[in-house]
């Protein structure tokens, strides 16, 4: 059983993170439907804990206060994360990683190596834009499309190689394929030599990670796209069952 005042407070906080860590209480009504009043009161409560902060131009954003939560929980999951992952590596031979969305940022947040001599490597806590990442592309299909269109639109899709998509159109017809078929390549559009294939991680009915598999392209092409792709939406269900148990 549901505790109302607790999920209102979620709402908003969820509110500010999907307009990229800040909103003005019109914004964060229409996401929430509550009323200002309510919104009002949340916000004293969060402000008070330091869980949210306003800004000069009386906007409010995320607040310091969810930083020391937010690196513990990532600690956490990346632990949680690791037996999954390491199936990835099994199914695939080659690297596995797990990264979420943090503001307008890809964050990785763990990673299982593969065994293989030459191999690719994703730092932990490496912080790269979404638009040239097979993790990207999978974490804003999961966002309605004006989410996706207004990060794009603060980060650009500056070119990182020659086969990088920057224009808007585009990529927006990337992520309607992503989601048709389930899962998004990275061919070589973050750094040449590399291929990269990525599938979400689902909580109820939102994606809340991406995991992947990456290493050079002519042995993530000799794989099997397909059997590849539903391997690891297997694995990704199964993780994303552990994070959020059946009640």
């Amino acid at each position: 059983m549901s505790v109302q005042s607790v999920d209102r407070a979620l709402d908003v906080l969820e509110a500010l993170a999907e307009h990229g860590g800040a909103a003005g209480l019109s914004e964060i009504a229409a996401r929430t439907g509550l009323p200002y009043g309510t919104i009002h009161r949340l916000l004293r409560t969060l402000l008070a804990r330091g869980y949210v902060r306003q800004e000069t131009d009386k906007r409010y954003a995320l607040g310091g206060g969810l930083v020391r939560l937010g690196g513990i929980a990532e600690s956490m999951v990346g632990v949680w994360a690791q037996p999954y992952l390491t199936k990835m590596v099994e199914l695939s031979g080659e690297t596995a990683n797990l990264a979420v969305l943090e503001g307008d940022f890809v964050v990785y947040v763990a990673q299982v190596p593969s065994p293989r001599r030459l191999r690719m490597f994703a730092e932990v806590g490496r912080r790269v834009l979404p638009h040239s990442t097979a993790v990207g592309k999978v974490l804003l299909a999961g966002r309605p499309a004006a989410e996706a269109v207004a990060v794009f639109e603060r980060t650009g899709m500056p070119r990182r190689t020659p086969r990088t998509i920057t224009d808007m159109t585009g990529m927006l017809a990337e992520l309607d394929l992503v989601r048709d078929r389930g899962h998004a390549m990275d061919l070589g559009e973050e750094e040449l030599g590399v291929h990269c294939l990525a599938v979400p991680v689902w909580d109820g009915d939102r994606v809340v990670a991406a995991m992947s598999v990456s290493g050079p392209a002519e042995r993530i092409d000799a794989l099997d796209r397909e059997d590849l792709a539903e391997g690891m939406r297997k694995i990704a269900l199964d993780f994303g069952n552990e994070l959020s148990p059946a009640p």
